[in-house]
């Protein structure tokens, strides 16, 4: 009888918590929206809406508010995802196992926004971190990979976490300028729907426990680039208060509207539209219209060369331009600086990010197979480069290091560190993210994305990728914490980290996130200067 009576218990405390952990019904996470009500769920005292419509648009035309609903809106799973460029019907294995990619399902009406917050309609003012995915300007989405989950790291902050999915490639940068009003936003509607996302945010997240006048926009890789864009677009400045940009400093220069009209003109050509028909446009099958895209790149990138004209960042594609309107700056002009110089920013790369060593076979390679690969790449730099390196990361000891520390993404942070700490107003944090991964003995290094699970508090749905060891565990509460922190104060101290002071070209102090965090003055100055970065 006892043991029957203990089994009960047991079962029933089960049962409560399976209760607890999660909670569903018609009355559950009920808030409203200036579009209509929603309903979402309740995971682990975390209430979760997905997919919830924060805008609309014609394609090719500018974001307009959603249309009203009557009831209440299920928003318990993610939307629709931009169409690809180029849909994913392969992948490599190993990478993969790594990365975990949620695809997602697409739709050309995909602006819509995800809320993870620990209280709905309480009257409390939370910090709001609106996070803006990766992909470059052409794909991804908020759902792409695990580490955008936002439970772990609203819980853990007691914050308001927001991510969105938008326009992407030539549906969200295609200048149709020169042929109409109704097309006179398209150069950038990619970005404006990113503001259209801030301005929801701005009108309904109280509702969902936010504070309107605390919200930190954060980003990665091409999310970092987007955070930058809008710190230059003058009609978002005050829908958001921080910055946190991780590895999005590549993209130097915008393409002007002289070259993204003469690449739509290339569009229509292909696509044997006439001006005096432009609207046929809006009609053309998504991957035709990609197609005719990525042919009128082409071309004008081979024009772009005839006459020796410098082609920005990983070679033409698809991202914003100084349209003189809604982006009347070049993102580091003296004037967008000025545009956001009261905005903190904490702004890092990741050592290694696109290694070489991976993507060439070498991980394991012996020295002198390094070495010669140093060689062939740097020529008559090659000692010089292996001692600037040397002297940068000194406790290094696989021969595949030597070639693996990035120098794409972090020159451009630390120059974006040193102007905008340059005008003495709202601080800048610089971090580097040194920790090596252990998956698969170790070849993935701290490669781009790596922060992500840590910056998220993630480790637990991204063992794959960090290996789920008690120092990644212990590290993610570090970098979570601090991203929590600026989100809240501006400043990423916290009783978990060694003092981190404000960056500036003189002092360059720079938190580096490993096993044993330490902050330190920039150690690759020389390796830079060298390569002429």
């Amino acid at each position: 009888m006892k043991q029957i009576t203990t089994c009960l218990l047991v079962a029933s405390l089960l049962s409560l918590s399976a209760s607890a952990q999660l909670q569903t019904g018609e009355n559950v996470a009920v808030t409203a929206t200036d579009a209509g009500k929603v309903r979402g769920y309740v995971h682990n005292g975390i209430y979760t809406y997905k997919g919830i419509p924060y805008a609309e648009a014609k394609r090719f035309e500018a974001a307009q508010k959603p249309r009203q609903w009557q009831g209440v809106r299920s928003t318990m799973t993610y939307g629709p995802v931009a169409p690809l460029e180029t849909p994913t019907t392969t992948v490599q294995d190993e990478s993969e196992f790594m990365f975990h990619h949620d695809w997602g399902y697409t739709s050309e009406d995909c602006m819509r926004i995800n809320v993870w917050t620990p209280g709905i309609n309480d009257g409390k003012k939370r910090p709001v971190l609106f996070w803006i995915h990766g992909g470059g300007y052409t794909a991804g989405s908020s759902q792409e990979l695990p580490s955008y989950d936002g439970e772990a790291l609203a819980k853990k902050g007691d914050v308001v976490v927001v991510s969105i999915n938008h326009r992407l490639n030539i549906l969200g940068f295609l200048d149709l300028s020169a042929y109409g009003d109704k097309y006179k936003h398209s150069a950038n509607n990619s970005i404006l729907d990113i503001k259209a996302a801030l301005e929801w945010v701005k009108t309904n997240i109280s509702n969902f426990g936010g504070d309107v006048s605390n919200v930190t926009i954060f980003g990665q890789s091409g999310g970092g680039a987007k955070v930058n864009t809008l710190m230059a677009m003058p009609s978002a400045k005050g829908l958001f208060h921080k910055a946190i940009n991780q590895s999005g400093s590549f993209r130097m220069e915008m393409l002007e509207k002289a070259t993204t009209q003469a690449i739509t003109a290339e569009v229509l050509k292909n696509l044997n539209i006439d001006p005096s028909n432009i609207d046929s446009i809006q009609k053309v099958p998504f991957a035709q219209l990609s197609d005719a895209g990525r042919k009128a790149l082409r071309t004008i990138a081979d024009k772009m060369k005839a006459e020796g004209k410098t082609i920005p960042g990983f070679g033409l594609s698809w991202g914003p331009s100084r349209d003189g309107a809604d982006l009347p700056y070049q993102l580091f002009s003296k004037e967008a600086f000025e545009l956001s110089k009261d905005v903190p920013l904490m702004i890092g790369t990741v050592k290694n990010e696109f290694m070489p060593s991976l993507f060439t076979g070498m991980s394991s390679a012996p020295l002198d197979k390094v070495m010669e690969a140093i060689k062939k790449q740097q020529g008559d730099k090659a000692d010089a480069y292996i001692a600037a390196v040397k002297k940068a990361y000194p406790n290094d000891t696989r021969p595949s290091d030597l070639m693996d520390v990035d120098v794409t993404f972090r020159p451009g942070a630390v120059m974006q560190a040193n102007e905008k700490s340059s005008l003495n107003a709202a601080p800048v944090y610089m971090y580097l993210f040194t920790w090596q991964s252990p998956v698969l003995d170790g070849k993935y290094k701290a490669m781009h994305c790596m922060e992500l699970p840590f910056a998220f508090n993630n480790i637990q749905r991204c063992e794959e990728m960090t290996g789920g060891t008690k120092e990644a565990y212990a590290l993610a509460e570090k970098v979570s914490g601090a991203w929590i922190s600026f989100a809240r104060n501006g400043n990423p101290n916290h009783k978990g980290l060694p003092q981190w002071p404000a960056y500036s070209a003189t002092n360059t102090s720079t938190m580096h996130f490993d096993n044993t965090c330490a902050v330190m003055p920039q150690m690759d100055k020389e390796l830079f200067s060298l390569l002429g970065k």
